[in-house]
């Protein structure tokens, strides 16, 4: 999808989905991060820097190389940014959070099975938990493609929740839906082991829907 938006209004853009993304409850203070693709590279927030003080000109421009551009770090979590952008051609918006219940079940080492139909919008029967890795390492970014193959978000052990999507706003829907699975998987725990959907079951779904709630119609 082209983005004809200017530079700054990309920049303010990634702003508002982090203040959003905070009000929401998906993130608490600076510990999630947003990146965007833009021209050769991507605009990603800067490290340690509470959103609500952020203007345009303290999101930070990457090169694909890893060289950053702007009076601010990166956050320290721009190697999965850009390692997901070069490697996802399909999507130009990745957004990384610590929402309470997928984070709990990240701390468990628990991917979310097929207990519900919305399963589906993420590309398969599952939302895979990637093993544990030191933040901002490349062995974690490693780590979180692997288990982003074929989806469009996962869960980082002992860590948060990673959402990828063609921009901000549908990153933003598919880490609040994946937050909604998380609880309803806890809450379904509670009560004992859950019965599941069908692999079947799920890509009957997945046909049906093809795109519900992703596109721009």
């Amino acid at each position: 999808m082209l983005d004809n938006r200017t530079e700054t209004d990309k920049r303010q853009a990634i702003i508002d989905c982090c203040l959003k993304m905070n009000a929401s409850g998906l993130n608490q203070g600076t510990s999630g991060n947003i990146s965007l693709r833009h021209g050769d590279g991507l605009l990603i927030t800067p490290t340690s820097r509470p959103y609500d003080s952020l203007t345009p000109e303290d999101i930070v421009f990457l090169d694909m190389d890893g060289t950053a551009h702007g009076r601010w770090n990166p956050s320290s979590e721009w190697r999965f940014h850009r390692d997901i952008l070069q490697a996802r051609p399909d999507e130009n918006a990745v957004l990384h959070a610590h929402p309470t219940f997928c984070t709990t079940l990240s701390i468990m080492g628990k991917p979310i099975p097929p207990l519900h139909y919305m399963v589906a919008v993420f590309g398969g029967p599952d939302i895979r938990c990637a093993p544990y890795a030191i933040y901002g390492s490349a062995a974690l970014s490693r780590l979180a493609l692997e288990a982003l193959e074929g989806r469009k978000a996962c869960l980082l052990a002992h860590h948060g929740m990673i959402a990828v999507g063609r921009d901000l706003d549908q990153a933003f829907w598919l880490a609040d839906e994946l937050e909604t699975l998380a609880r309803q998987y806890h809450g379904c725990l509670q009560l004992g082991a859950p019965p599941l959907l069908s692999a079947q079951q799920i890509q009957d779904v997945i046909d049906k829907i093809a795109g519900y709630g992703l596109s721009d119609d």
